[in-house]
């Protein structure tokens, strides 16, 4: 029991944009027809009409619709993991259940509305929904952690024989009436918090911190290089600082010399700081 509950607070990459919400649902609406219209459960099978599939089909609509309201609230959660994506999908189940219930009471079979159906078909959905989603969870889990720990140990052999270049450009940052100098080469990484920034840098040989009050995209277009780059709508990093690179479910971590914190690389930016990294030679 402590190992399974240990094993749902894994980490595990969830939704991170509307569009992305908007495909994931749409492909659940549609695996629930198919579902539907290949093993006719719940007395489909025995459901004749010349319109069947024609009638079948708002319940991928019920069941998109559900999948894509969960995962518009998931988004309010930061720190996901196993558990609460199995959470998600027994909410969307439920949801699902209850507005195809109604669906299929008041306008295809047209029969009195009754609560011991109406579990019924809850819990046939928990049973097939849940075990299905639960072996889909974990195949995907599994697949994401190999595949991007196998390329971070890759990426960080290669960032450990790499040649420190020293860059002489100047980052100027400007901030209200506030205005510092940072050379390029002494950049590390920036922290957004909600209207502030914290800057990090190194200065003969100690690192500095230094509170800004200033957007994450204001400071972007101000020091943005071909290595400095943002990387979480949390944080913009220096690319070329980076020693080190940690690969999990969820994406990757970006390790950084004497910075006490691992700086996270959002899915969506993946495929443009990862490259990046890649082509730093030894």
């Amino acid at each position: 029991m402590v190992t399974l509950f240990s094993f749902s607070l894994y980490p595990y990459p969830k939704s991170e944009s509307v569009k992305e919400i908007l495909f994931s649902s749409l492909a659940a609406g549609v695996g629930v027809y198919l579902f539907l219209i290949t093993l006719q459960p719940f007395g489909t099978e025995s459901f004749h009409h010349p319109y069947k599939y024609l009638l079948l089909f708002p319940y991928s609509i019920i069941f998109g619709s559900a999948f894509f309201t969960a995962n518009l609230v998931a988004l309010l959660w930061n720190n996901w993991n196993i558990g609460l994506e199995l959470f998600k999908v027994s909410i969307a189940l439920i949801l699902g259940s209850a507005l195809s219930y109604f669906y299929n009471s008041l306008c295809i079979s047209h029969v009195e509305l009754s609560l011991d159906n109406y579990f019924y078909m809850l819990l046939y959905s928990l049973a097939i929904g849940i075990p299905v989603a639960a072996i889909y969870i974990l195949s995907r889990y599994i697949y994401l952690k190999n595949t991007h720990e196998h390329l971070a140990r890759g990426i960080s052999r290669q960032l450990i024989d790499k040649k420190t270049e020293t860059c002489h450009k100047q980052l100027i940052i400007s901030a209200g009436n506030t205005k510092i100098i940072i050379n390029e080469s002494d950049f590390l990484c920036a922290q957004s918090m909600e209207n502030y920034c914290s800057i990090y840098f190194s200065e003969d040989g100690m690192i500095k911190k230094h509170l800004l009050r200033i957007s994450l995209s204001n400071l972007l277009q101000q020091i943005e290089t071909s290595g400095i780059k943002k990387c979480h709508r949390s944080y913009i990093v220096n690319l070329n600082k980076v020693n080190d690179l940690k690969g999990n479910a969820q994406g990757y971590k970006l390790i950084l010399p004497k910075i006490d914190f691992e700086i996270p690389v959002s899915r969506s930016f993946i495929h443009q700081i990862i490259p990046l990294l890649q082509e730093q030679k030894g």
